[in-house]
């Protein structure tokens, strides 16, 4: 197997003894995770938003999406190496769920766009801190030998959850409240049983102390040590990769429920949301299945690179479906390939970047790092869209340009060299 040329100058810590259960509890935490993201941040935020604003819906939710993920930027990283240092994930995930609880509480009580906003920054900060801790322990407790199967089977959160949440978020459509409360106690509990049932192993002291005296530099230093990572090549082009997947996927997908209700000619009787009810499950199926098999082939045949750089051109391809056949049997056939594109890129690009991790004690921060990959897209995204949309006519040239910048997301794994 190719390593990364880095050598990490803190012992590694003995491997600690296997927690039965330990991914279960995982793969429900991303589950509840992703309920969240999907089944608030595609139908519920939109609809609350829409009845608001319904004429200037597009640049209303762009602004409240960009500005939220400005937070989701800024804590992941933040909290992460928090946890690095004090050595500890269970209380960051128990924390981060607790207040995510109360601040979908807080979303599902008000009524004006400011107040929507500000409630929403607050999910995206909180959920963060939660997001943060619970992906370190992968790479803190997961062999390398075992990252594929592992990132796969934690990656089926996106299906399960995506699924879950967009369903629960149908049925609440009609009452907001209810729904945010829903989901607020589903990651609460997640969190609950992922800290009680599976005991926080704490990291080596040489990992704490490097943390530590991390933290007790100077600003600039600490700046400097904390974008370190993009300093090497592998993980700088992995980080590359990944953020322009991720905001081609984004560019579209957040805005799937306005598509559906202002560009698809939807059957007699079929609502937007009950839509997103039907198209959510097609896609998540999808994902669910090329989840499994990438990861689990990435391992056997210990190929990363070939099965990330497919899948990130396949994204880019089937963003021309529903451009060549706005309708709902062009929508369906664009969700389960979609589907099946982004489930395999994010399974096996997360084992591919922990085999491109630099220092095996900054592997939160670093990992918080690379999830700026996720949420710093998803700040462009909504401005980028509502300004295709409203500048240029149309959610036409919208899918064009999110598959262009997945297009060039698969040429960027090319450069990868530690990883094949």
């Amino acid at each position: 197997m190719a390593l990364p040329d880095v050598v990490d100058p803190v012992p590694a810590a003995p491997e600690p003894p296997r927690q039965r259960g330990l991914l279960p509890l995982l793969l429900f935490a991303n589950s509840a995770m992703m309920a969240v993201y999907m089944g608030v941040g595609s139908v519920l935020l939109p609809l609350q938003v829409a009845a608001i604003d319904p004429v200037n819906k597009v640049a209303v939710l762009g602004l409240i999406g960009g500005v939220s993920s400005i937070f989701a930027t800024a804590f992941n990283p933040i909290a992460g190496a928090l946890s690095d240092r004090s050595g500890r994930r269970g209380p960051w995930i128990l924390g981060g769920a607790l207040a995510s609880l109360a601040a979908l509480a807080f979303l599902g009580s008000v009524s004006t766009a400011l107040l929507v906003g500000t409630a929403w920054c607050l999910v995206q900060a909180t959920m963060n801190v939660f997001q943060a801790a619970v992906t370190a322990i992968v790479p803190d407790r997961i062999p390398a030998a075992r990252r594929g199967t592992a990132s796969a089977l934690v990656g089926l959160g996106l299906p399960i959850g995506g699924t879950a949440g967009v369903l629960i978020a149908s049925q609440t459509a009609d009452h907001l409240r209810t729904g945010y409360l829903l989901f607020g106690a589903l990651v609460a509990v997640a969190a609950l049983l992922l800290t009680t049932l599976c005991r926080d192993v704490p990291r080596s002291a040489a990992a704490v102390e490097a943390a530590a005296a991390a933290a007790a530099r100077p600003k600039g230093a600490r700046l400097a040590a904390f974008l370190s990572s993009l300093s090497h090549h592998d993980f700088r082009w992995a980080f590359i990769g990944r953020a322009l997947m991720v905001l081609g996927y984004f560019s579209v997908v957040g805005y799937q429920l306005y598509i559906l209700d202002d560009h698809i000619a939807l059957p007699a009787g079929l609502s937007a949301p009950a839509a997103m009810a039907v198209l959510t499950p097609v896609s998540m199926v999808a994902m669910a299945l090329s989840t499994v098999l990438g990861g689990l082939l990435s391992d056997r045949w210990n190929r990363r690179k070939v099965f990330v750089g497919v899948s990130a051109a396949l994204a880019g391809l089937v963003m021309a479906v529903p451009v060549v056949s706005p309708t709902w049997t062009g929508m369906l056939v664009f969700s389960a390939l979609n589907g099946l594109a982004f489930g395999c890129f994010m399974a096996v690009d997360t084992a591919l970047v922990t085999l491109v991790l630099p220092r095996a004690e900054d592997a939160a921060r670093d990992m918080g790092v690379l999830n700026i990959a996720n949420a710093g897209p998803q700040i462009i995204a909504p401005f980028v869209a509502s300004a295709i949309v409203t500048g240029l006519g149309g959610y036409t040239p919208l899918f064009l340009a999110g598959g262009a910048l997945s297009l060039i997301g698969a040429l960027a794994i090319l450069p990868i060299r530690g990883v094949r």
